[in-house]
């Protein structure tokens, strides 16, 4: 599939096939979408996290012979905490260097 010639394309086509989200351009709009976009990723992390204390909790009481599930749970929860601490870590990087911009 060739896309060069999708290059062409008038700004005024371009617009009207975007969805409606996409043409805005409001900086206000945009932080929130980011900032939405984080809280759900720690929403989810904490999630995870819970999923795997349910988990090891029903193991320990017995209530379920599965260590398999309990496996499962901790790998998810391991992976969306090292994921949003590299986040964390990038979002930090980012506002370091942006201080340190002369005006």
């Amino acid at each position: 599939m060739d896309i060069s010639s999708l290059t062409n394309i008038s700004p005024t086509l371009r617009k009207s096939l975007l969805p409606q989200e996409l043409e805005e351009t409001d900086r206000t709009r945009s932080f929130d979408a980011v900032y939405q976009a984080a809280l759900d990723m720690i929403q989810e992390t904490n999630q995870y996290q819970n999923e795997e204390e349910l988990e090891e909790i029903k193991l320990a009481m017995g209530l379920s012979e599965n260590t398999h599930d309990l496996g499962i749970a901790q790998s998810k929860a391991e992976a969306a905490i090292q994921y949003t601490v590299a986040v964390r870590d990038k979002f930090l990087e980012a506002y370091k260097e942006i201080m340190q911009m002369q005006m």
